[in-house]
């Protein structure tokens, strides 16, 4: 009798075909997908475009295996419950349908609640081999507003669906809202390269009050309101001087220019390539990130890595999960005037010795928050879905 190896079983990792339906694909997540690819027989990446055109970054493909559909876009303004308008991009990837029949993945991955996921749901419905992972890259706080008709189709969407990842307990609220089971969410928490924006160097005393702003100027980022509170409290504080970098790229400085105070200085950095930006943060003390809504806020992870307490909105899903009040950093609500500045008061008033806490403590709390953590967890949910086909 002849002896071998024996085939690998349907379901095991290195078995299985796993097609990802994304937007685009920025620099930051790069990294995840290709641990992903080296964990299955494949891993295929099909985007709707190359990039926003909000976006400063460039494709960053080098490694992967991606797949530009053909389809268009289009944009449209939303207006929020917190009182901010942004732009969104609509994408409508028409081919995707027919390049999922082609490549028969065992498993598609479909990023956000829209049309592209939609045609995911419906071609794992014509192909039941198929099993169906919803990514929501959102929060209970960026979903305000949303009318009947598409929390109904996200209702069906998640039905349908075999495995659910969310970024954290404010995603998986909403999941659960639209009647998804806990058994099949899982928290999938963002992640950046740690080592990357880590910094051993010690800040000194002069640089206490040297804050930071790195992200879109946007009215829904709440840069504006904040810079207010900041310069009232430079104003009840003359013998200490406070200097705030921006780094951004969609609005001039000019925006900026409202009189502060003579010990206040807003500086202005421009648009910072994404591999420059961990000498930025390696000359800032606190990261202030006071959004009106963001579905996580990989700024949050980047500051934590290199040492950095975060000044944060609750209505940040990354400040909810990794931002300790007090510990690693201070929280507050964006649009309570009197909370921001106390928070903003509590941020600098805090000593050296107080600050050299949060800097481990920081750096301590981010170490679990890894693309191989992040990796593996999405690995489980597709694998936890592909066990739940009919074969």
């Amino acid at each position: 009798m002849q002896t071998g190896a024996q085939p690998e079983p349907r379901d095991t990792p290195q078995s299985l075909q796993v097609a990802l339906l994304t937007n685009f694909v920025p620099p930051y997540r790069a990294p995840l997908f290709k641990l992903l690819a080296q964990r299955f027989a494949a891993f295929r990446i099909f985007v709707s475009t190359t990039m926003e055109p909000n976006r400063s970054w460039q494709p960053g493909w080098e490694g992967l295996d991606v797949e530009l559909l053909r389809g268009f876009s289009l944009q449209r303004t939303e207006r929020h419950p917190h009182d901010f308008t942004n732009p969104v991009f609509v994408h409508l990837p028409y081919s995707v349908l027919f390049r999922l029949w082609k490549v028969k993945p065992d498993v598609v991955v479909s990023g956000q609640l829209g049309f592209a996921s939609i045609m995911a749901a419906l071609y794992c419905a014509l192909q039941r081999r198929s099993a169906l992972v919803l990514w929501l890259t959102l929060s209970e706080v960026s979903e305000l507003g949303r009318g009947w008709i598409r929390r109904s189709v996200r209702r069906l969407l998640l039905a349908r669906a075999r495995a659910v990842m969310v970024n954290g307990a404010s995603g998986e609220r909403y999941a659960r809202s639209l009647g998804a089971s806990k058994q099949k969410i899982f928290r999938v928490y963002q992640a950046v390269d740690n080592a990357a924006f880590s910094d051993v160097r010690e800040r000194s005393p002069a640089t206490g009050h040297r804050l930071l702003f790195v992200g879109s100027t946007g009215t829904r980022k709440g840069l504006l309101p904040f810079l207010g509170h900041l310069a009232r409290w430079a104003a009840a504080h003359r013998s200490q001087s406070v200097e705030l970098r921006i780094a951004g790229a969609d609005e001039s400085p000019t925006a900026f220019e409202s009189d502060p105070p003579v010990n206040m200085v807003v500086r202005w950095l421009g648009a910072v390539p994404y591999d420059q930006m961990p000498s930025v943060y390696a000359e800032a003390t606190i990261l202030v990130f006071p959004t009106l809504t963001d579905e996580w806020g990989l700024v949050v992870n980047e500051a934590m890595a290199a040492g950095i307490p975060v000044l944060g909105s609750h209505y940040s899903q990354a400040v909810e999960e990794l931002v300790e009040d007090g510990v690693t950093g201070w929280t507050f609500h964006p649009d309570r005037a009197d909370e921001c500045r106390t928070a903003i008061d509590r941020a600098l008033a805090a000593s050296s010795e107080e600050r050299a806490e949060m800097r481990s403590a920081c750096r301590e709390r981010i170490a679990a928050f890894s693309f191989a953590a992040t990796a593996e967890r999405m690995a489980e949910a597709i694998e936890f879905a592909a066990s739940k086909r009919k074969l």
